[in-house]
C-alpha cells in the first residue's frame, strides 16, 4: 500500500463510502448558533474525501467546493453529490486549492487535516477567505475506551495495523490543532455513533488506510480475530461504535468572535 498521503485510501474508496460514519444532525445547527452559518455562505471543504463533510452543508442549502487531492476519492464524490446543484468537484490540495482569493465564507476541512503542511495550509486558507470568514475543523473521535467492546477494537487495531500507531487520530492533538490557529480558536464536541451489524464493522474496519490490503495473509488473521470480537460483544447482532465528533472553531491569526 502507498504511503503517500493523498493515496493512502485509493484502494479502500468503496468501504469508505459505505462504513465510515455521518456527521450528527446537530452539526448544523451548532455552527448556526456558533458562527451565524447561514445558506448563503460559499463553502471550502478541503481534503473532501468522499463528500461525507460536504453533505451536511449541501442539504442546508450551501455551495460547496470538495478540493480533493486524491483521483479515487474526488470520482466517488462526484457520483454520490451529482443530486446536489451546490456540488464542486475541486482538484487541489490544503496547501495549494486552486481558489480564487476572497473566495469562500467558510473554509472546512475534517481527519485529512493531519496530513496538512499547517504553515502553508494556514497561508492558502487566509487567502482564499473573505474577510469576515471562519475555518471549522471536525471529525469523528472513536472513543477506545468506552466499553469492552471498543477497548478490544483498539486492542485488535495496536495488534493487526499496519502503521497503526504512527497514523492513528491522535496524531491531531489539541497542540497541533491550537498551533494552526495560533492560540484564537474554541472546541466543541457533540456526541455521535453507529450501530454495526458484522458486514458493517468488518466495512468500517477496513475502511481504514492502516489495516492490511486484500491479498495480504495479515488481514486474514486480523478479520478472524474481529469475527471473534463481535461474537462477544454483538446485541441482537449488532455492535455500537462511540464517537465524539470534535469542532475546532477559528480565524488564524485573529480573535473569535
Amino acid at each position: 500500500m502507498s504511503r503517500v498521503p493523498t493515496e493512502r485510501f485509493s484502494d479502500r474508496v468503496d468501504d469508505y463510502v459505505r462504513y465510515r460514519p455521518q456527521y450528527p444532525e446537530a452539526l448544523i445547527a451548532t455552527l448556526r448558533k456558533q458562527i451565524a452559518l447561514e445558506p448563503s455562505w460559499v463553502i471550502a471543504d478541503v481534503g473532501s474525501g468522499t463528500g461525507i463533510s460536504s453533505e451536511p452543508f449541501l442539504k442546508h442549502g450551501n455551495v460547496v467546493f470538495g478540493v480533493e487531492p486524491n483521483r479515487e476519492m474526488r470520482r466517488a464524490a462526484g457520483r454520490l453529490l451529482a443530486r446536489y446543484a451546490g456540488f464542486k468537484n475541486q482538484e487541489g490540495s490544503a496547501e495549494a486549492t486552486g481558489l480564487p482569493d476572497r473566495s469562500v465564507d467558510l473554509v472546512i476541512a475534517g481527519q485529512a487535516f493531519h496530513w496538512f503542511d499547517p504553515a502553508r495550509t494556514r497561508a492558502e486558507f487566509r487567502r482564499i477567505l473573505r474577510s469576515d470568514g471562519w475555518i471549522v475543523l471536525f471529525w469523528n473521535s472513536r472513543r477506545t475506551d468506552a466499553s469492552p467492546f471498543l477497548r478490544e477494537y483498539e486492542e485488535l487495531l495496536l495488534r493487526h495495523g499496519t502503521d497503526y500507531r504512527q497514523v492513528r487520530h491522535e496524531r491531531v492533538t489539541a497542540g497541533l490543532t491550537e498551533e494552526f490557529f495560533q492560540g484564537n480558536c474554541r472546541r466543541l464536541a457533540l456526541a455521535n455513533e453507529q450501530l454495526l451489524d458484522y458486514e458493517g464493522l468488518k466495512g468500517r474496519l477496513l475502511s481504514s488506510s492502516y489495516t492490511p490490503a486484500n491479498g495480504d495473509p495479515a488481514r486474514e488473521r486480523m478479520l478472524e480475530d474481529l469475527d471473534r470480537l463481535f461474537r462477544r460483544h454483538a446485541e441482537r447482532g449488532r455492535v455500537t461504535m462511540l464517537y465524539e465528533t470534535e469542532l475546532w472553531i477559528g480565524k488564524p491569526g485573529r480573535e473569535p468572535r
